[in-house]
């Protein structure tokens, strides 16, 4: 009678066993697809990565600001004069620092969000002083020039923004969404975009 209950005991060790095996070879058989779907995403997300550092167009002005004060009234003796010339490298683009890219490889979909609206990012510039004048009683102080300085600045940006530059960028970030879409087509994946309150790339 100990004998066929061994046998039993024993088949059922070796059916524990065959089927732990199964679970172990089922496992390791799928766990690549895995690894490569993690991989696909990370290499697509560098790539967008790096497209989107690429947004930038720069515009070269050369400005003549001309600047004048007074002190009651508008005589020599009271008054301060000064042209300056600008000479300025402006460059506008997008600050993607706040930009948000989410991917899920499971659905093979990509969603990039809050994208900023174009811009412009700096302003290189050099100022050359020439007619300066001033008056008996009304003379350059170095605030004065620290204040000259800071206006010659907004001028130039002013004139940076009438001049078209800023939708020169937007027009290069069209086309920058537009080959992170077939970028992300040819490897499988859907792209969506979401803007934040205005829309940020169109025309």
């Amino acid at each position: 009678m100990e004998l066929p209950m061994s046998k039993n005991i024993l088949s059922i060790v070796v059916l524990l066993i065959v089927f732990g095996g199964g679970i172990f070879l089922a496992r390791w058989w799928y766990s690549p697809a895995k690894v490569e779907k993690k991989e696909d995403a990370t290499v697509l997300l560098e790539r967008i990565q790096n497209v989107s550092k690429l947004i930038s167009v720069e515009g070269y002005f050369a400005e003549v600001y001309d600047y004048k004060d007074y002190k009651w009234y508008d005589l020599s003796f009271l008054s301060k004069k000064a042209l300056i010339r600008v000479k300025a490298k402006v460059s506008a683009g997008y600050d993607m620092s706040q930009m948000k890219i989410d991917m899920s490889p499971d659905t093979k979909t990509v969603r990039i969000s809050n994208l900023p609206q174009p811009s412009i990012l700096s302003i290189d510039d050099d100022l050359d002083y020439y007619d300066v004048n001033e008056g008996m009683f009304n003379s350059f102080t170095p605030q004065d020039y620290t204040t000259l300085n800071q206006k010659a600045k907004e001028y130039v940006r002013a004139q940076a923004e009438k001049s078209g530059l800023v939708e020169s960028a937007r027009a290069q970030g069209n086309k920058m969404l537009e080959v992170i879409k077939l970028m992300g087509e040819s490897m499988g994946w859907k792209v969506t975009v979401e803007y934040n309150s205005s829309p940020a790339l169109s025309n």
